[in-house]
């Protein structure tokens, strides 16, 4: 609904309400006379009853779950009483012209006893049931719409989550060699005589001192790693199993799976073996099961 659709349907509803108010004035005022209220009193008790009506239909349009309940409730009851004390006006017409005697609104003294009751605590239950519902609307706090950013990020989360075994494998990205071309070597001939040296002066020898001996520690040699061959003994001692050995264990493992639960990951965990051999592996049984079932339609 659009927003004059909503200013026009809020007017009607003040409209009624104001209308029914004024029309319950005069039996609210006549019954608040007759239980010995004074003439400001009795013009102020149908502002008690049909006002606290009012403020619990704004309660129970701002709270929920408990609170709006409750809300409801005392909506309902000041309602019901409220008609109460306007068909108990309409039976009496003495209240019309204020010819019936004080605190008498009903023959029957059971029944007077009990509207007498409902009439005079009904400003007493205003005092406390508003103030409560004022209060509610006043903590209330609107629960926050969730935004789409939470979806996104569960979304990325799932993404995550995928099996590395089911994603297709990267292809390298080929990359171009340079060649450089390197200078043709050039032969010299080893035959041909070469330029005569200049004679260079003697150099005399200057006498070396004698190095003094003293008595080092020997250092630890440092151990050296194990390089060379892995003995035999060290290796694993499971063979090496052929493709059609991992075919058959794969069925094996496979046989009473549904074809949902067949994936390259689960086939990889349990017959232990590398991811591209896994997808070879799933797709090797998703055809045969395929096959199978052409073959049995």
């Amino acid at each position: 609904m659009n927003r004059k659709g909503r200013v026009l349907l809020v007017t009607a509803l003040v409209g009624v309400v104001g209308m029914a108010f004024r029309v319950s004035w005069n039996a609210l005022r006549d019954i608040a006379n007759a239980i010995g209220a004074d003439d400001t009193a009795a013009t102020l008790y149908p502002f008690v009853v049909d006002g606290l009506m009012a403020l619990a239909l704004v309660a129970t349009l701002v709270l929920v779950g408990k609170d709006r309940t409750f809300a409801l409730r005392v909506l309902g009851t000041y309602t019901l009483a409220s008609l109460v004390l306007n068909y108990v006006h309409g039976l009496v017409p003495e209240l019309h012209g204020r010819t019936v005697d004080w605190g008498r609104l009903a023959d029957w003294n059971p029944a007077n006893w009990a509207l007498v009751l409902l009439a005079t605590s009904l400003p007493v239950g205003s005092i406390y049931f508003g103030s409560d519902l004022v209060a509610k609307v006043l903590h209330h706090h609107p629960t926050p719409i969730p935004t789409t950013s939470a979806n996104a990020e569960e979304s990325t989360e799932t993404e995550r989550i995928r099996s590395t075994a089911d994603l297709p494998e990267s292809t390298p990205t080929p990359v171009a060699a340079t060649v450089v071309r390197v200078p043709d070597p050039v032969a010299v001939d080893h035959l041909k005589s070469a330029a005569p040296l200049k004679p260079l002066a003697s150099i005399e020898s200057t006498p070396v001192a004698p190095i003094e001996q003293r008595a080092v520690a020997a250092e630890s040699p440092r151990p050296r790693g194990a390089t060379g061959r892995v003995p035999d003994a060290a290796k694993s001692a499971r063979p090496k199993r052929t493709a059609a050995q991992l075919l058959d264990e794969a069925r094996q493992v496979t046989a009473d799976w549904p074809d949902a639960k067949v994936t390259a990951e689960g086939i990889r965990r349990e017959v232990h073996t590398s991811p591209a051999n896994a997808r070879m592996l799933r797709d090797t049984i998703l055809a045969d099961r395929a096959t199978t079932a052409e073959t049995a339609v």
